[in-house]
Formats: structure tokens, C-alpha cells, sequence
């Protein structure tokens, strides 16, 4: 027993004190940090910390979780064929609770150090040919309007799905020719019930998602027949709820049927938007603003292959302005 007693003692001179389990103080510090997280933050933390980290390490104590734990998680992931993507997710929110509890000196290391994690795939999101987005804009037209406009204003304002299922008539400057985005519409998996989830309305997703955005020629003459026959708040929406973003999908799906096209997501849409105005020798600074992208340099990594033509026709253009 003696010995059992040094031991500890050893193990808490090393360690630091705490020997609440890693979940217990996981749990302390999300609940503490309610009031500041937006709704859909807290709702994602929660549920990849109970999907992926407690099911592992939740009952280890705190003070007893380290490099090796964690890199060991790190390679459970990587077994169960976890994306890259989400992996990097996860780590980094695992990793917050335990610098708190590092700062706070309940743990005397931080374990999350050379902890290696699988390299990122980088996705290049393709935009869809103009043969396609042909088809798919005359779709569109020729589809009931609740149905097709969704995917006019992927394609010619490069709105998120949230953004459209979030749009009023109040958002719908007619007169400017100018669309405003402030909110998003998001599924969120719900605290209570297991594998539920709710509908939530938020504020864009960042300082740079709310923006204005014009109006061109094609889309102001469909908005202004919709707004002819509108019967609610909701640009897309026949009642006074919101279009489920799901039922955006689905009808865009069958729209894709009924073109012969296959293999496009809806998100494919805002970046053709995106790619034509690159290829329209269009502005990055201005292109990046229209996305509501943080900044220039999130809009080329996601666009480096946006257009390999225009970018040789634009080192075509430096070279005989320099002659």
C-alpha cells in the first residue's frame, strides 16, 4: 500500500493533480463556454467529442492522458477510415479543454506536442462544364419556380445552401439590384436525443459571409416573376417556414434526373459561379468578397485550378504590356 501511496504521489508531482476524467472535464469546460460559442459551434464540439474521443479516452484521467494517447486516438481514426478532413477537426477541438487544463495547472504537461495527424487531401471542388450548366439552367427555367430558383442562385450569386434557405424578400433589393446575406439555415445535431437533429437559423457564418451581392439581368427577371407570386417571408419557400436545405437538395437531385446529368452537388453550383467570374478575368479581391471568404487567400487555394487558361491568358497580357 505504502508503495501504491508513493507511486501516486510520484504520479501527481509529474502530472499534475487532477484526476477527474478526461470527459468529466471536457464536459466542464464546453458547458462553461456556452455563452460565448455560436449554437451550431457548441452543437458540432459536443457531437464529434461524443462520436469520436470519449467512446476512447473519456474515462481516462486527466492528468493520466498523454502524447502517446492521444497519437494513439490519432491511429484508431486512421483505422476506422476517418477523413483526413474530420480527423484535423477533431484534434483541434479535443486539444482546447486540455490547454485550458494546462493553463489552469490541473495537468503539469501539455500532451498535445508533435502529435502527427494524417496529411489533408487537398479537395479541388470542381466547378461543372458550361455544356452543363446549360442544361441545368434551362432546367431550372422550365421547372416550377420553388424549385428552380435554388439553383439559379448557386449559379449566378454563388449562395451556400444555408444562404438561400435563409434568403427573404427583405434580403431582395429589387430596386438596387443588390442581394444581402446575413443568415444561414443549418441542421444541427440536437443535445438531447441521440441522432436527432433541428433546423437552426444563424447569423452568416462569419464577419466576411455577410455581404451584398448584385443582381444580374437573368436573375432579377425569375426573382421578380417569384416575387409576383410570393406567399411568404422565404424567397424559396411557399409557406412561412424556410425550404428545408435537404429539400433544396432533393429536388435538386431530381432536377439533375431530368438533364441526364449525374455525380454534381449542390456546392459544385457556387463554385462554377465562382470560376466563371475567374475566367471572366475577374478581380480575386472582388471574387473572394462576392464568396464571403475570409480572405483572398482562402479563394485561390480553392481556386488554383479554377482556370488554367485564363491564367496563361493573363501572363499573355503582362508580357506584351511590357514590350
Amino acid at each position: 500500500l505504502m508503495m501504491e501511496k508513493v507511486k501516486y504521489q510520484t504520479l501527481i508531482e509529474v502530472n499534475g493533480e487532477s484526476t477527474v476524467t478526461y470527459q468529466e472535464f471536457c464536459m466542464t469546460w464546453l458547458t462553461k463556454r456556452k455563452i460565448i460559442l455560436k449554437k451550431s459551434t457548441y452543437a458540432t464540439y459536443l457531437y464529434k467529442l461524443n462520436k469520436y474521443v470519449f467512446p476512447s479516452i473519456g474515462k481516462i484521467p486527466l492528468n493520466q492522458v498523454t502524447a502517446d494517447t492521444i497519437q494513439t486516438l490519432v491511429q484508431t481514426w486512421i483505422n476506422e477510415e476517418l477523413q483526413p478532413s474530420t480527423i484535423h477537426v477533431t484534434y483541434q477541438i479535443m486539444k482546447k479543454p486540455l490547454h485550458e487544463a494546462y493553463l489552469e495547472e490541473k495537468i503539469a504537461k501539455f500532451p498535445c506536442k508533435n502529435i502527427l495527424l494524417p496529411r489533408k487531401k487537398r479537395e479541388k471542388v470542381r466547378s461543372i462544364s458550361r455544356t452543363d450548366e446549360m442544361k441545368l439552367e434551362d432546367q431550372a427555367k422550365k421547372s416550377p419556380l420553388s424549385k428552380g430558383l435554388p439553383i439559379l442562385l448557386a449559379l449566378k450569386a454563388g449562395l451556400r445552401i444555408g444562404e438561400i434557405a435563409a434568403l427573404t424578400w427583405d434580403d431582395v433589393d429589387l430596386n438596387n439590384r443588390v442581394l444581402k446575406i446575413e443568415n444561414t439555415y443549418q441542421r444541427i445535431p440536437k443535445e438531447s436525443s441521440h441522432g436527432r437533429s433541428e433546423l437552426l437559423l444563424a447569423s452568416a457564418k462569419t464577419v466576411n459571409s455577410v455581404r451584398m451581392i448584385p443582381i444580374g439581368t437573368d436573375l432579377y427577371q425569375w426573382l421578380k416573376r417569384r416575387q409576383r407570386k410570393a406567399q411568404g417571408p422565404y424567397v424559396c419557400s411557399e409557406t412561412q417556414r424556410p425550404r428545408e436545405p435537404r429539400l433544396i437538395t432533393y429536388h435538386f437531385h431530381q432536377l439533375l434526373k431530368e438533364c441526364g446529368l449525374e455525380n454534381i452537388h449542390f456546392h459544385q453550383l457556387r463554385h462554377t459561379f465562382a470560376t466563371r467570374c475567374m475566367e471572366a478575368q475577374g478581380n480575386v479581391t472582388a471574387i473572394s468578397a462576392l464568396l464571403g471568404h475570409a480572405s483572398t487567400q482562402m479563394t485561390l487555394d480553392i481556386y488554383t485550378d479554377a482556370d488554367s487558361i485564363s491564367l496563361k491568358e493573363t501572363i499573355m497580357k503582362k508580357e506584351q504590356t511590357q514590350k
